[in-house]
């Protein structure tokens, strides 16, 4: 390791905290990339799904935009991993079982669960603390509600 390489690593190591808005929509953007893939038609559908919500009602198109920005710039310089980890640590309690039916709502969408998703959805909900009754609910609800 060089002398640099200790600087830059430790600079690299830190990491910012999300505001609750932001923490909610990395999620949302985690879940739907969780298979590798992240489609203009599922990018339409975070940024409808989150419009809908009380938490990002004041956000302009404006706004929105360079959320997305900074949450796929981490995504792509990062990974995916990094993203959930920093959401998941800024992610107030109050919001955490309406991100995963938010993420499980836009996973289940498309009809089709990739096993990148099947596996990602288990961890959020551990990883939140989402109970595994409420989580199943969430889970019975969206295949119901995405059926049609």
């Amino acid at each position: 390791m060089g002398l640099f390489d200790t600087v830059l690593g430790k600079q690299n190591q830190v990491q910012e905290l999300f505001s609750p808005a932001e923490a909610f929509a990395a999620i949302t953007l985690a879940a739907t990339a969780s298979d590798g893939y992240l489609s203009d038609e599922e990018a339409r559908g975070i940024s409808a799904a989150l419009s809908r919500m009380k938490l990002f009602r004041s956000y302009s198109d404006e706004v929105m935009n360079r959320l997305f920005d900074k949450l796929l710039g981490i995504l792509r310089r990062d990974g995916i991993n990094t993203l959930f980890n920093m959401a998941k640590e800024s992610l107030p309690q109050d919001l955490r079982e309406a991100a995963f039916a938010v993420a499980t709502d836009l996973v289940l969408a498309d009809g089709i669960v990739t096993q990148e998703e099947h596996s990602f959805l288990n961890d959020l909900y551990l990883a939140l603390g989402v109970s595994s009754e409420i989580a199943l609910q969430i889970v019975q609800v969206m295949l119901i509600k995405n059926h049609g």
